[in-house]
């Protein structure tokens, strides 16, 4: 492979061009004001740093923020008495999720660059593909898409060989807060968000439909981990909430899904969450066991599902 060569082509803007709106914003706001004059705004290394930059300021922002408020206005404080619950866990998890957004930004922000010089199928005018219908079925096919491809991506993180190195640091938080929502091993994060990338890749997806659903794939992602189980009663069984993550991190080979129970129940790994049939994790503060195997996380076969214990 010429590298080179790839790497001319990838420089060339291609005829129609989807300049990124936050990239465009930043260029006005900042980047011009900081970048020498001579470095011309579609300059692909230029992009490529800029990117770089918002990535890492916008993805601390949209994990800090939203985890913040729900730590705050929602999450049940009593569950940090916990006998899951770790010494400095909420400074841990800060800790964990803040280190790892530099590395994950990386690969976020090269993928990005592609979009940005036109190598996706991304578009900004809403009546090229059939206007606001087409804006609601796009919602629903990302909705879809990514959570079956999340659902396999996390399935597999289950895997021993790659669970250990990868993503047993997520399951350190066996009683998360919100702050637990992005504290995992960034390898293990970015793989999770590689069907958000992939999607405007195979499929036409508007530019502003892909931000508001980039924003609200972390708000979702920060809710599923705040112990508020509250869904409305005909969506429960529909709805990947938090009740059923919450059981994922405490049994583990459960509850994959990341919106949706659809494919945990495809696959076999559906566990009703406790929390609907009357064994909240609130009510379990300070008892001396909850029935959960010790060494369940170390129990897992090549599938995802826990192991039988053998006497």
């Amino acid at each position: 492979v010429d590298f080179g060569q790839v790497i001319f082509l990838l420089s060339r803007k291609k005829e129609e061009e989807h300049m990124d709106y936050i990239l465009d914003w930043a260029d006005e706001a900042v980047f011009n004001h900081v970048y020498p004059a001579s470095w011309p705004a579609d300059d692909m290394y230029r992009q490529a740093l800029s990117l770089y930059l918002i990535v890492n300021v916008g993805g601390a922002l949209i994990y800090f923020i939203p985890a913040v408020l729900n730590y705050f206005l929602v999450f049940d404080h009593k569950l940090m008495k916990h006998k899951f619950f770790l010494k400095n866990q909420v400074r841990l998890e800060m800790v964990c999720a803040f280190s790892g957004v530099p590395i994950m930004a990386l690969p976020t922000s090269a993928l990005f660059v592609l979009e940005v010089r036109g190598y996706s199928k991304l578009y900004d005018d809403a009546e090229s593909y059939g206007g606001y219908t087409f804006l609601a079925l796009s919602f629903l096919t990302f909705m879809l898409f990514t959570d079956g491809c999340i659902y396999w991506i996390h399935r597999w993180l289950h895997i021993p060989w790659l669970y250990k190195p990868l993503h047993k640091l997520h399951h350190k938080w066996k009683v998360p807060t919100p702050f637990a929502s992005h504290a995992f091993h960034p390898i293990d994060g970015f793989l999770q968000s590689v069907p958000y990338h992939i999607y405007p890749f195979l499929f036409p997806l508007h530019k502003l439909l892909y931000l508001g659903l980039f924003i609200f794939v972390n708000i979702w992602s920060t809710s599923i981990h705040d112990h508020d189980f509250r869904v409305p009663k005909f969506l429960q069984p529909f709805i990947n909430g938090c009740a059923h993550h919450t059981d994922h991190h405490l049994y583990f080979t459960c509850n994959y899904g990341e919106y949706l129970t659809l494919w945990d129940r495809i696959g076999g790994s559906f566990r009703d969450p406790s929390a609907y049939n009357g064994d909240d994790v609130h009510d379990q503060v300070g008892k001396a066991d909850i029935g959960i195997p010790d060494d369940l996380e170390d129990r897992v076969q090549s599938d995802g599902t826990a192991k039988k214990k053998t006497k």
